[in-house]
């Protein structure tokens, strides 16, 4: 009878208020109050991202950090990771109680680095974790720079389709561990004079192919994370992109398609001795672009930079410049820069090449550029049209002379 009392109970508004009351007191757990803060890096990708393209923000092969941890599908390389450990508590002598300490320490800015809540992870549990995918980051690093020794049958390295998904996975906005993680880990277990960032970016040089002393150049670099600091190896190469632009001035403006640029008098050439594929240069009516190659790791790299920089408010915005004034022309490159830059905030007036935008505008506002390029295009662009353009020119010409001859000789005589 109670019972049915309880469930037909018809709850008062004093009720009400109470539970409301309670509800407002609780914290956000999906994002944190303090996802606004500068600390906090490491996001869940948003649902309009993912539509776009589901399988560019979830990890194949191995979790990394607390938002795929505990993943059925990811069991085979978390169970290597105990094994990397071991070589480096065997290699360095080290006890692991030193490394559980120095992590334990850090917990606070931990928590802080992650949009999500991890109360669902103990000061223990959380400890454990960063030990592990950190020290497994930090020796597959070793290992594939040859500073420590590798077992000959492993399988991380022996099978050749791992190494190709795991470097994108770890480079995914949500299976991500802090930058200062790593480095802290890195410094205490070090035994050699090579740095940490060198051998990320060796690592990760296997799908990029960059020349070695690019490599060097970004050493002292730092970052939030894997994804921030490989992210930011590609930025700012070039200090001529940083012109100081008013933020009025009426060329600051999205350029236009690459077919109109032509059609403007501006050429395309390929930029072979750029460093990073965001090292654009306008040189006397000319496009210097680097060349890309959209394979898979690409893809899935950029599609993740985008999403990180549309969530970190103190970071650039130079990934999502180039996707969101993409000008090329060939169909699937195109649709896919077209899905990607769907639902991005850009800003025209914050980003690295604004200055370049005004110079090309500039350029193709000049009548004299677009007349000549006009009619290069309407009679020179084809080598029939240009001879048909010659034969009339020619034959305008002879018909001149020939009148001109004889006209003369009367207007001779007359005289």
């Amino acid at each position: 009878m109670a019972k049915n009392m309880d469930q037909n109970h018809v709850i008062t508004i004093e009720e009400e208020v109470e539970i409301m009351k309670t509800q407002m007191k609780s914290l956000p757990k999906l994002l944190q109050k303090s996802a606004g803060n500068s600390s906090c890096c490491i996001f869940r990708v948003p649902q309009s991202l993912v539509e776009i393209n589901k399988d560019a923000y979830q990890p194949c092969i191995v979790s990394i950090g607390p938002y795929h941890h505990g993943n059925k599908n990811l069991e085979m390389i978390q169970e290597h990771k105990w094994k990397y450990l071991d070589d480096m508590i065997t290699r360095t002598g080290k006890s692991l109680g030193v490394f559980m300490n120095i992590i334990v320490s850090m917990e606070n800015e931990i928590r802080e680095s992650y949009s999500e809540s991890t109360d669902s992870f103990g000061t223990n549990d959380l400890a454990k974790m960063m030990v592990l995918d950190g020290f497994f980051l930090i020796e597959l690093f070793r290992k594939a720079g040859k500073l420590v020794n590798t077992h000959p049958d492993d399988p991380i390295f022996k099978m050749v389709w791992v190494s190709p998904f795991l470097m994108r996975d770890l480079l995914k906005i949500e299976n991500q561990i802090p930058f200062f993680v790593l480095q802290k880990l890195f410094e205490e277990s070090r035994t050699d004079s090579c740095t940490l960032q060198f051998l990320i970016l060796k690592f990760f040089n296997h799908a990029i192919d960059k020349q070695p002393q690019v490599l060097h150049k970004y050493e002292n670099l730092d970052g939030k994370h894997l994804l921030d600091f490989f992210r930011k190896s590609f930025i700012n190469t070039k200090d001529g992109h940083h012109l100081i632009v008013n933020a009025n001035n009426p060329s600051l403006k999205l350029i236009q398609p690459a077919s109109k640029l032509v059609n403007s008098g501006l050429k395309f050439k390929a930029n072979h001795q750029a460093d990073s594929f965001l090292d654009i240069i306008f040189q006397n009516g000319r496009l210097l672009i680097p060349q890309i190659n959209m394979d898979d790791f690409h893809t899935s790299f950029l599609l993740n930079c985008m999403a990180f920089e549309q969530c970190y408010f103190s970071c650039t915005k130079d990934i999502i410049t180039i996707i969101e004034n993409y000008c090329g022309t060939s169909e699937e490159i195109v649709k896919f820069f077209n899905d990607i830059g769907k639902d991005v905030a850009f800003d025209i007036k914050d980003n690295y090449i604004k200055g370049l935008f005004v110079e090309v505008n500039k350029y193709c506002e000049n009548g004299l550029h677009v007349t000549w390029a006009e009619f290069k295009h309407k009679y020179l662009g084809s080598p029939w049209i240009t001879i048909s353009a010659f034969s009339a020119f020619m034959l305008l010409s002879l018909t001149v002379l020939q009148t001109f001859y004889t006209m003369y000789p009367y207007h001779k005589k007359e005289d």
